[in-house]
């Protein structure tokens, strides 16, 4: 699953990319507003989606000249369907942070990056997770292994994508910092903090 667009499991067409865009707001927006959103498909095909879904009657459209503006008709049957395909990926994120609470081994820290955290990923892209063990915990502890493998599980169970691992010892931080591998700069710039100390402050203690 394109986890970056998890709706698109269920509605893989242009639609989908704008109810999920009109489902986030409930402010108006026009056509242009709503493919900028969007991201993807090109204005003329964003205009025919909204004209498609404006005969279903799930998108409401206001004329405004020299503009429409158009907003998610929440009165609509259908509509806590957009509104749950707007939430998935949060519902996602939601998942892994769950399970991670329930560790009897709690990790230092643990985050979301790369392609999923960006929002570029594609279909099969890997769930690139980093976790933080903490010092006292042997990388072989069966504990620490069997969480590690729950949530790699729970990954694919989620979302039928691979879970990449990083298992990361605390007092390696230091070190790290100081390679400054490529790995660090990705953390930097995408990570999504799940549980633990955010990555900020994990970086920070080891200087």
């Amino acid at each position: 699953m394109d986890v970056s667009r998890p709706y698109s499991a269920v509605a893989p067409t242009v639609e989908g990319d704008v109810l999920v865009v009109l489902a986030g707001t409930t402010h108006p927006l026009t056509g242009r507003q709503v493919a900028r959103l969007a991201r993807r498909g090109s204005v003329a095909g964003v205009a025919k989606a909204l004209d498609r879904l404006g005969r279903q009657g799930l998108v409401t459209r206001l004329e405004a000249p020299p503009a429409s503006l158009y907003t998610l008709n929440r009165q609509h049957v259908a509509a806590p369907v957009a509104e749950a395909l707007a939430g998935l990926r949060s519902e996602f994120l939601s998942r892994l942070r769950d399970a991670l609470s329930t560790w009897k081994i709690q990790p230092v820290h643990a985050s979301l990056f790369g392609s999923v955290a960006r929002g570029d990923g594609v279909p099969d892209s890997d769930v690139d997770i980093f976790v933080v063990r903490p010092a006292a915990v042997d990388s072989e502890d069966p504990t620490w292994s069997d969480q590690l493998a729950d949530l790699s599980d729970l990954v694919f169970a989620s979302a039928g994508n691979r879970a990449s691992i990083i298992d990361f010892a605390e007092q390696d931080i230091g070190q790290t910092l100081d390679e400054n591998p490529p790995v660090l700069d990705e953390l930097r710039g995408d990570a999504i903090d799940l549980a633990g100390i955010s990555l900020r402050e994990l970086l920070g203690r080891a200087r």
